[in-house]
């Protein structure tokens, strides 16, 4: 799966870092601390999506960046330094935007309470809340998460690629204490947003040896990605939604799985293994056994590789 012995140790060692942790959250950390902490961070997300529709997919990929390489520790927000590059100037991370907002965020609890509310918190309910907004599910966010003082580029290798197979997706999520109904309900999280053509167009052309494009890509729907997609490509912002509803937290992206128009070959795959297929087709069938599901999948990912003895940082781009 790599190509060096440099990486795989690397990914040895994230295996044993990046576990569930066994630190006891609260729903009520900061009833005394911090009371209207969820009130500020909820509001600033609000006022960030109205300006631009594209937060709401931006915090929640977040999220899951963060939390799949060194635990819930907003180890992603941390700014390279001359002697160090931090894991959001990594390859898989540089599409990663909407920092501003987690910045904001924390100015503002910074003001009402100092010194309280921990940065991998705030990216643990900013996710819950444009998930909400958006018309998803609700759930209750255990907080008491202590900020990260590491942040390495080149860990991200251990993050799961757009080419992964079903094999693949299972040990990642499993490296990190999730099961695969984890996995399948958490791949949701494709309900929102948007791809550049480079993280699905090995799917378009020259695809192996015997078929020039992916077989389990429906027809149409590869030559509508071939046309938004051509080769040469000359812009770099060219791509797809990865579903028709894009803004809305729905359960289309199953739908769409069972149709062959997933845009990912990790999503399309979750349809044509035995192990996952009757997890997507129950989703796509029934939203509120997804929405449920999906709810339960974040707490448990939200609780991987928490660290409940650090520090708070002050500024969540710099380690204290």
């Amino acid at each position: 799966m790599f190509q060096t012995m440099a990486k795989n140790a690397t990914v040895l060692f994230l295996m044993m870092i990046v576990c569930v942790s066994e630190a006891v959250l609260d729903t009520n950390y900061y009833s005394k601390t911090c009371p209207n902490a969820e009130k500020i961070i909820l509001q600033t997300v609000y006022n960030a999506s109205i300006h631009d529709p594209r937060v709401p997919a931006r915090l929640l990929r977040l999220f899951f960046h963060d939390c799949f390489i060194r635990g819930c520790d907003a180890s992603v927000l941390i700014d390279s330094t001359p002697g160090n590059q931090a894991e959001k100037d990594a390859p898989p991370n540089i599409s990663l935007r909407s920092f501003y907002v987690i910045d904001e965020a924390k100015s503002k609890l910074e003001t009402a309470c100092p010194h309280s509310v921990s940065c991998a918190d705030i990216v643990a309910i900013a996710a819950r809340d444009i998930v909400t907004l958006s018309g998803g599910p609700y759930w209750s966010v255990l907080k008491g998460r202590k900020d990260g003082k590491i942040s390495n580029a080149s860990e991200t290798i251990n993050l799961p690629a757009p080419t992964f197979n079903v094999s693949q997706l299972i040990q990642s999520f499993a490296n990190r204490g999730l099961q695969v109904k984890d996995l399948v309900a958490l791949s949701g999280a494709h309900t929102l947003g948007f791809s550049h053509c480079s993280s699905f167009q090995s799917r378009l052309r020259n695809f192996s040896s015997i078929h020039d494009t992916d077989p389990t890509l429906e027809s149409g729907f590869a030559q509508i990605l071939k046309n938004k997609c051509p080769k040469p490509n000359l812009d770099k912002n060219a791509g797809q939604f990865l579903d028709p509803t894009s803004s809305t937290f729905d359960n289309v992206y199953y739908k769409r799985l069972l149709e062959g128009k997933g845009v990912f070959g990790s999503d399309q795959s979750l349809f044509g293994d035995s192990r996952t297929k009757t997890i997507v087709e129950s989703f796509a069938n029934d939203q509120n056994l997804f929405f449920k599901e999906f709810a339960a999948s974040m707490v448990k990912l939200g609780n991987v590789g928490v660290i409940e003895n650090g520090n708070v940082r002050f500024n969540c781009r710099v380690v204290n």
